[in-house]
């Protein structure tokens, strides 16, 4: 593995999120087209959107207190970003991109919302929040998880509820301005498991009028059948973000997830998701995540859900810790880069020996998290996957030209009846 963060950009991806980056007066991100820094509901991220070298999108932490003793500051120097190392030489490290703010961020819904407060680009899918906030927050004595900022964003960067038209209109602008192809909807828990019947009408309206690919990220529902409708409905990725492997530290970090579900429901629904006969082959994409957070648990641990989540034939996302402002774990230090290598390596490792299907999507690029694909910067020898690689992607390809065909004719279809 090269080891030089200047010749390994997932190697950087990775150091930024543990290290994060510091912003030199020189930089006017918004003035140069940038994103702004938003609190959005994501819980994990609310830092500098930007794309590294090897077109690696990322959410680099900027506003953390951990962020101002990075030994990384970003520097505008005639139009260009640079990322230097803070020593005697100021040693130049990678020439950045800042990710594009869409013109559509600063337009309104017809019902006078701002649509950034609707739905924000994570990288290069469309985020959206569209209910209350997570119960665990609202709670007479708080139950949510540690690490989580989702109760701290409401009303600051992101509306409370948005409704059905409201996020159409979002999706639109994105796909017109943006050419989003997937869209991932989050919520938290409410009372009597009513997450999935809120998304549904979302779901439905988005599935039929664009096409697009579709997922959530919600609790698991106890009535393990949903998820069959859901997949009628159109959903093309569930995640089940239970956090924590080692159940313990699981109960001591997400107190209301261990009281409501409990770490056992977590893995039931991800596995019962990922053992749902395929069907529809390749244009009928079904994928189950496991998502789990490095660095609230030993690296051990986290290798072991990966390797949970690889066997059942669900995909793991992994997650770097990032201590946010205002959090119960605000002051807890990040995870070291060097602990979290082997973790990352491992995610590559298991992914490929169990023959998932990563990085097939068209334009999904993930700014908050490595991607399984993108860890092919910590193999020691990723030559013994080429073949491997060469199948993925051919399915990449193949599947590419079939959802594009497919969601021009989506697409086209419904304009003809929106102008009879």
């Amino acid at each position: 593995m090269e080891t030089d963060v200047r010749r390994n950009p997932g190697l950087l991806k990775l150091d930024l999120y543990c290290k994060g980056m510091r912003l030199d007066d020189s930089c006017t991100v918004e003035h140069d087209g940038g994103r702004s820094i938003l609190r959005t509901r994501a819980g994990l991220g609310s830092g500098l959107e930007a794309i590294l070298p090897n077109g690696l999108w990322t959410n680099i932490p900027v506003a953390e207190e951990f962020a101002s003793r990075s030994p990384y500051v970003l520097f505008r120097d005639g139009g260009r970003y640079l990322i230097k190392r803070d020593d005697r030489e100021r040693t130049e490290i990678a020439e950045i991109t800042l990710s594009p703010r869409p013109a559509w961020y600063e337009r309104s819904t017809s019902t006078g919302k701002k649509m950034r407060s609707v739905g924000s680009l994570q990288g290069t899918y469309l985020g959206v929040y569209p209910a209350k906030v997570c119960e665990y927050w609202t709670e007479t004595t708080k139950s949510n998880c540690k690490f989580c900022s989702v109760g701290l964003n409401l009303g600051v960067d992101d509306a409370d509820e948005k409704s059905v038209r409201e996020v159409l209109e979002v999706v639109w602008a994105a796909i017109e301005e943006s050419g989003i192809t997937y869209v991932d909807f989050n919520t938290g828990h409410y009372a009597g498991y009513t997450y999935l019947d809120i998304l549904e009408p979302y779901i439905r309206e988005i599935k039929q009028q664009t096409g697009l690919l579709i997922g959530i990220q919600t609790p698991p529902h106890p009535e393990l059948k949903r998820y069959d409708a859901l997949r009628d409905l159109g959903v093309n990725r569930v995640s089940f973000c239970f956090e924590i492997f080692d159940e313990p530290r699981f109960r001591e970090v997400c107190p209301g997830k261990d009281r409501e579900y409990g770490l056992k429901k977590y893995l039931d629904a991800t596995e019962y998701c990922a053992k749902m006969p395929r069907r529809g082959g390749i244009f009928d994409p079904w994928v189950s995540n496991g998502e789990i957070v490095v660095g609230l648990e030993a690296p051990e641990s986290s290798i072991a859900a990966i390797d949970w989540i690889t066997s059942v034939g669900a995909i793991p996302t992994v997650c770097v810790f990032r201590p946010l402002k205002g959090t119960d774990f605000d002051g807890v230090p990040p995870p070291k880069t060097e602990e979290m290598i082997p973790v990352f390596r491992h995610l590559y490792e298991a992914c490929m020996k169990s023959n998932l299907p990563i990085g097939v999507a068209p334009n999904i690029h993930v700014s908050l998290v490595l991607l399984p694909e993108e860890c092919r910067w910590f193999v020691d020898n990723p030559a013994k996957y080429a073949l491997k690689e060469m199948k993925l992607k051919a399915m990449s390809g193949v599947f590419s030209a079939g959802f594009y065909r497919q969601v021009r004719k989506v697409q086209a279809a419904h304009r003809s009846a929106a102008t009879r």
